[in-house]
């Protein structure tokens, strides 16, 4: 690839590829298949590399521009602007580490600036403390590198990824310490599960992953950090970042159903021959539907736009971020049901683009922060932690 072809200035998804990714969406849902195609023709547009500095051939978005992108892919296809966009939480991660003086993450821009695909190795089966604690073994190698043995649930991009984050807990020491490091597929002792077939976001294929002992050497070794809550840099990067990039999709879903939701109301014609969008009941649930969009939309940007700008939030920073994420999922189930609703019967055609959000929304419950979770956080940052 040349240095011309590598060379953006800013990055917006093309009308034709956005068209061609909604004209695929039924067909990966429908096969439980993963988007191939949307990421070959997304990779070639030079979407693995937005976030990358233009100086290393990126188109240099940052967190508030990633999430307008994000939102636009989501309104076209649900799955694949919530799968691809776990690279974008990696790549927005780095940027913010960056910002704030770190140079420990440089491995994942250059990885993005290679059009590598990178997704996360975190989740674990009945691990609720995700970040803050882990069930996979960590077993140093005597060379600063580490051996992983664990199993990993809701792995996006599994079949295509070219490089996973992992990480895992380390008990050889006088206290437990969690070790992030990055495997690369070429690595093998990485094994693939085969049980995604879920009720939605389907085309993410996030299957399981084993870790047999996958050897992860010193330099590719991240950040080595106490077990519990803490706001190191990298916590804190891939955490906003995840929050707000998949808060961000679940604003495009629910951007998406109300436009299908106004589509509908102008075409039906009442018995009198009125428009249905006379209807004051109608009006009256578009405008609700309307309102609620644009209050967790502006939430998403606002903080976005924080994080890129390095706004000192302190310790608000956690609750404002969890949230926001509960709060646009609402928001967009929401949004989902009142257009079903106000669409009439022909939104509960299962071959129809509405009852295909109604079955993606669902999964914005399960991403962390869950709504119970969000709300422990917010209300120990008022009244404080339980004793």
């Amino acid at each position: 690839m040349t240095s011309a072809t590598r060379d953006t200035a800013g990055w917006t998804p093309p009308q034709d590829l956005l068209a061609r990714i909604a004209a695929r969406a039924p067909g990966y849902d429908a096969a439980n298949a993963f988007c191939v195609e949307d990421l070959d023709e997304l990779r070639a547009a030079g979407y693995l590399r937005i976030g990358v500095p233009a100086e290393q051939g990126g188109a240099d978005l940052g967190l508030r521009a990633t999430t307008v992108v994000q939102r636009l892919l989501a309104r076209a296809a649900p799955a694949t602007a919530l799968g691809l966009g776990m690279h974008q939480v990696w790549v927005q991660a780095a940027r913010a580490v960056s910002a704030r003086g770190g140079a420990f993450l440089q491995t994942v821009t250059d990885h993005a600036a290679d059009d590598h695909l990178l997704a996360f190795g975190v989740s674990e089966p009945g691990n609720d403390a995700v970040l803050f604690d882990s069930s996979t073994t960590a077993e140093p190698d005597g060379d600063g590198g580490y051996r992983f043995t664990g199993t990993k649930v809701s792995t996006s991009l599994a079949p295509a990824w070219d490089v996973l984050s992992v990480f895992g807990r380390d008990d050889s020491g006088p206290e437990p310490r969690l070790v992030h490091g990055f495997v690369l597929r070429s690595d093998g002792h990485v094994e693939q599960g085969d049980e995604w077939d879920t009720l939605g976001m389907r085309a993410t294929q996030s299957h399981g992953t084993r870790l047999l002992g996958v050897h992860v050497p010193a330099e590719r070794i991240v950040r080595v950090l106490p077990v519990g809550p803490n706001q190191d840099p990298l916590v804190f990067g891939v955490f906003a970042a995840f929050e707000l990039l998949v808060a961000s999709v679940y604003v495009g879903i629910a951007e998406r159903a109300l436009e299908l939701a106004v589509s509908a109301v102008t075409r039906r014609v009442a018995a009198d021959g009125s428009s249905r969008a006379q209807d004051p009941d109608a009006r009256r649930a578009i405008a609700d539907v309307r309102g609620a969009v644009d209050a967790v939309s502006m939430q998403v940007d606002s903080l976005a736009r924080s994080v890129d700008e390095g706004d000192d939030l302190g310790a608000r920073w956690f609750p404002l971020l969890v949230g926001t994420k509960a709060r646009t999922v609402d928001a967009a189930q929401h949004a989902v049901d009142e257009a079903m609703r106000i669409a009439g019967g022909s939104a509960f055609r299962s071959t129809s683009e509405l009852a295909r959000l109604a079955r993606d929304v669902r999964a914005g419950q399960y991403h962390p922060s869950t709504r119970d979770s969000a709300a422990r956080t917010i209300a120990a940052s008022v009244l404080g932690p339980l004793p």
